[in-house]
């Protein structure tokens, strides 16, 4: 197949730094709504203290993300893709409002009813990151590298971001009458004005940039059809011609099965490196890290600490003679941070709180470090379909290495009542 640009040869670094930006606008609105439950979860602790809410809402999120993710992978080579992205950030906003409303509803009372609501709307996040996560990562990775790195950094900076807006919310309202409620309600309804902005972004600007639309018509031409919605938004016409008759092995691509095997240490390192992290983040941090001199601010520190790193993390590889690009180098280097498991158990028992932060540092650091180094190497001397598939094949790995992550942070509990 073919596309009419109308110009005589694609402008392929027009728009780059403006593509960039917008990948990292984009990467912040794939996290920001679930990270802004993460970070309320002071405000969640409150409510429901007899539920373990840092650990459920998890446990909740992740078989929806793992199990829509699967899904949409399997199906990806004929999924539309500016469908698919759009859906997940208009589910965003949707469920981010619906919090709003079930606060207001019933009247921040706590309880089994309410809980369950929030559980709903964890389970709808799962399955919007599922969409957004999956496709984006698929989508930028027959694109320059720069944008695939720039939209995970700012996944991660959606952490540092919410970080932020919680620790001005809880500073502003915190010796006022019901304060808790009134940052947590100002926080999320900010979170529902940044979904919205995503939604604008990926429906009328991203597909419109000149070098984003170079991208994927040499997806399309190399037999991509997952591009063929976002071309037709760009304004780019399509025309019918004879070139799959003419030359059938141009459009032949490697299956996901063959895609996966090629890439089986990539996959595994990935699946580790998240079953570690969520199996320390959040949950431990914020109930098993007992009581230090920052009181109630203590758990909001670790977890802006570790979203502080994770994003430093992930520009760490723009630093050409410090990536690491070693395949074996990548698979060492994931399975030497299970050594922070028993680093994390003796530093809550006897550790004070400035070895706390120095490990959960150096544990998002890591995390963000790698996640990088992974992604932006695994597609690299594949065609366009191809590329697309492994990405979402990785990002299946990466869900479902945080599902696994989510469940074995429930060991901690073991002991303590458990």
């Amino acid at each position: 197949m073919g596309y009419d640009t109308g110009v005589t040869e694609a402008p392929k670094q027009r728009g780059k730094l403006l593509a960039i930006f917008v990948c990292w606008l984009l990467g912040n609105g794939s996290l920001f709504a679930w990270n802004s439950m993460l970070t309320i979860e002071d405000y969640y602790v409150y409510l429901f203290p007899d539920y373990h809410p840092t650990r459920v809402l998890t446990v909740v999120y992740q078989p929806f993300a793992v199990t829509t993710i699967a899904i949409l992978a399997y199906r990806e080579a004929k999924s539309n893709t500016r469908q698919r992205n759009l859906f997940g950030f208009i589910l965003f906003f949707f469920s981010t409002l619906a919090l709003v409303i079930l606060d207001v509803a019933t009247g921040s009372k706590g309880g089994i009813g309410p809980f369950i609501g929030v559980c709903i709307t964890s389970a709808c996040f799962g399955i919007a990151d599922a969409h957004v996560q999956g496709g984006m990562v698929g989508d930028l990775s027959f694109m320059c590298p720069e944008f695939l790195q720039s939209f995970l950094a700012g996944l991660a900076a959606s952490g540092v971001l919410t970080s932020a807006l919680r620790f001005i919310t809880k500073a502003a309202f915190e010796n006022s009458q019901n304060g808790l409620r009134k940052g947590a309600m100002l926080f999320f309804s900010i979170t529902c004005l940044f979904e919205l902005l995503c939604v604008f972004l990926y429906a009328f600007v991203f597909p419109k940039i000149p070098i984003v639309k170079h991208f994927r018509m040499k997806a399309a031409s190399e037999g991509s059809l997952t591009v063929s919605a976002d071309l037709v938004a760009a304004g780019i016409q399509h025309k019918s011609d004879n070139e799959a008759e003419e030359d059938p092995k141009r459009l032949e691509r490697l299956s996901n099965k063959e895609l996966f095997l090629q890439n089986i240490d990539y996959a595994i390192s990935l699946y580790l490196i998240y079953v570690l992290t969520l199996s320390i983040f959040p949950g431990f941090l914020s109930e098993d890290t007992g009581s230090h001199s920052l009181g109630s601010w203590y758990a909001l520190v670790l977890i802006a600490m570790y979203n502080v790193w994770d994003l430093i993390g992930r520009y760490v590889p723009l630093i050409p003679s410090i990536k690491l690009t070693s395949r074996k180098g990548i698979l060492a280097a994931t399975l030497s941070r299970f050594l922070l498991i028993p680093a994390f158990y003796f530093t809550a028992k006897y550790g004070d709180q400035g070895y706390m932060i120095l490990l959960t540092s150096f544990l998002g650091l890591t995390n963000g470090y790698l996640t990088v180094c992974i992604l932006t190497e695994a597609p690299k001397g594949y065609k366009g379909p191809e590329q697309n598939a492994l990405g979402n094949l990785l990002v299946v790995c990466l869900l479902g290495g945080i599902f696994c992550g989510v469940t074995l942070d429930w060991l901690w509990l073991i002991g303590k009542g458990w």
